[in-house]
């Protein structure tokens, strides 16, 4: 299946990680990260606001807590200082370059070896051969146009941060959620190089099998230099590819 056949990465660009940091680690992204993290033994340092740090008081002081903007170079320097990976949720709010400032801070300040994985949206595309529905679209523009004119956000800044990404020479991935709804886990979800392939058709991803996708991306090395993009492995469209080498053989 086209999901599942990449070429690995050599090993050597890839190594357990034993310290990492989660950039945007008080959102609900970011904490569903913190607690698959967290059970997979790994020590964690968790970057967020100062205003949402009450937001990680469930977690106790079972991570290490580094308040403050997360484009802010400081900042970032601080908290992946002996991390051998990084998990970056890269959110386009505001207007102050907010994606492309925490991109850029992760990719100078992080360790020479480690391995970086970034979060987006399907709007991303890396080679321009992803191909959107016209409803995927026109919600596409009208979001960017109400965002912009409120202030909300800056999707553009979003592209400009994954551009910067692409073009580096770091163990990076982007990986490109699909809508996400929450609800238990349903296990590690299924992807695609291009949007608009068969198995991501249903769209809908599970937060927390969006985070855990994220985890999982930082011991496979045929997700280094990717921009996967995910979809639920339990949804019709990707139990319908699934079902297909069956069906073919019957």
């Amino acid at each position: 299946m086209p999901f599942s056949t990449h070429d690995p990465v050599p090993s050597d660009r890839l190594r357990t990680p034993r310290r990492i940091c989660i950039v945007g680690a008080s959102g609900k992204l970011g904490q569903y990260m913190v607690q698959l993290a967290l059970d997979r033994g790994f020590e964690v340092v968790g970057v967020c606001r100062e205003g949402s740090v009450g937001k990680l008081a469930r977690f106790g002081g079972r991570l290490t807590i580094v308040p403050g903007a997360t484009n802010d170079a400081d900042v970032i320097r601080r908290a992946v200082a002996g991390c051998d990976a990084v998990l970056t949720v890269l959110v386009p709010w505001g207007i102050g370059q907010y994606a492309s400032g925490t991109a850029q801070a992760v990719l100078d300040a992080a360790p020479p070896d480690a391995r970086l994985v970034f979060s987006c949206g399907w709007h991303i595309t890396r080679d321009g051969k992803d191909v959107y529905s016209p409803i995927f679209l026109a919600l596409l523009k009208v979001f960017g146009w109400v965002a912009r004119v409120t202030r909300f956000a800056q999707l553009d800044d979003q592209v400009e941060a994954c551009r910067r990404i692409f073009a580096s020479d770091r163990a990076w991935t982007v990986v490109r959620g699909s809508d996400l709804e929450e609800g238990e886990s349903q296990g590690l979800p299924v992807w695609s190089r291009h949007v608009g392939d068969a198995v991501l058709k249903s769209n809908r991803t599970r937060r927390i099998d969006f985070a855990l996708f994220m985890v999982e991306a930082l011991t496979d090395p045929r997700l280094i230099h990717e921009a996967p993009a995910i979809v639920g492995c339990q949804t019709a469209s990707a139990l319908a590819i699934a079902a297909e080498p069956m069906r073919s053989t019957a």
